[in-house]
């Protein structure tokens, strides 16, 4: 099968497509014909090596990035409990540092709890908009447990992750105020803010402005840092995405009476349940699913120095 990875770490040119044996199918696992992989922040992390002790010594390289697959069910192991059945459109969040690899290949064995059908009348590209993020986002909800009508910031409101936070927390009932270019205010009203600030420094005091008594809560998506801090009421909470040894994160230094709560999506692997729910939420119409550009598996360098280019708005998504 064609795979996309790495053996040296580096800039986006030391991505290589190479042949590795399709992986057999256990117990418990569902083999997924990979149709479609996003391009993610932590693809690039992976690439340029921050990973490394997570992978050195526990997976063979190439290491391959991808944590998100869209596809067709290719196999099913036996004594797997599923639905699904050979043939199905399905997605997956898929975790590099798990002996599955990433989802930069044709062919990729997941636990069956990772595996659920993909959005009726979805794309293969658009189904795997979804799942990294769009858990992400859940799992910050779930984890900072807001009551309807408090209300939420959200900064990277024009991205994936934010964008899948905003629909999410109106979903809920929550009120959200989020950032944005102003290019994308019509976009991130569009998603669902109910208030709308220029992004960028001192985006903290700007949403203060507008919610003169604090928000409850945050979800630092663009990993403003201490620059949100002045948006939270006493005793608020925010949620932060990306951990402070990441390249590109500053501490957020003094936080008093504000608690700080680490969102580690791995955490949600096996939550085939809520993937099954954002599901339901995107045939709904209540999530959408956007793709900016597609590009074949042989790209993938071109794929990464686009988005690492930035000013993406939605998915960059290598096709196989």
């Amino acid at each position: 099968m064609k795979a996309v990875g790495v053996f040296r770490y580096g800039e986006p040119e030391v991505l290589e497509v190479v042949e590795l044996p399709v992986p057999e199918v256990g117990p418990g696992q569902i083999r997924v014909r990979v149709r479609a992989a996003a391009v993610n922040p932590a693809d690039v992390l992976l690439r340029m090596g921050y990973t490394d002790r997570m992978l050195a010594g526990r997976l063979t390289p190439p290491y391959r990035p991808g944590m998100d697959a869209a596809g067709v069910v290719d196999a099913i192991g036996l004594e797997t409990v599923t639905s699904l059945r050979t043939g199905d459109r399905v997605m997956a969040m898929v975790v590099p540092i798990d002996p599955s690899g990433g989802a930069y290949a044709d062919y990729i064995v997941l636990d069956a709890r990772q595996v659920v059908r993909a959005p009726a009348g979805s794309t293969h590209a658009e189904a795997a908009t979804l799942p990294l993020n769009g858990l992400t986002a859940r799992r910050a909800l779930d984890v900072l447990c807001l009551a309807p009508g408090d209300w939420i910031a959200v900064t990277g409101a024009a991205g994936a992750m934010g964008g899948y936070t905003i629909q999410l927390a109106k979903a809920e009932g929550l009120r959200v105020v989020a950032d944005s270019a102003p290019a994308d205010g019509a976009l991130v009203h569009a998603l669902g803010a109910d208030l709308v600030v220029d992004r960028g420094r001192g985006v903290g005091q700007r949403i203060r402005d507008v919610v003169p008594g604090g928000v409850d809560a945050v979800v630092d998506a663009a990993i403003m840092g201490p620059e949100v801090l002045p948006a939270l009421r006493t005793g608020g909470q925010i949620a932060l995405v990306r951990s402070t040894d990441e390249p590109g994160v500053t501490p957020l230094g003094e936080h008093e009476d504000v608690t700080v709560r680490n969102i580690f999506v791995p955490d949600y692997r096996y939550a085939n349940d809520k993937l099954d729910a954002l599901r339901a939420l995107a045939e709904e119409g209540r999530i959408s699913l956007r793709v900016a550009e597609e590009f074949p598996a042989d790209r993938a360098a071109e794929a990464h120095r686009r988005f690492e280019a930035g000013g993406v708005r939605g998915r960059l998504i290598l096709t196989f």
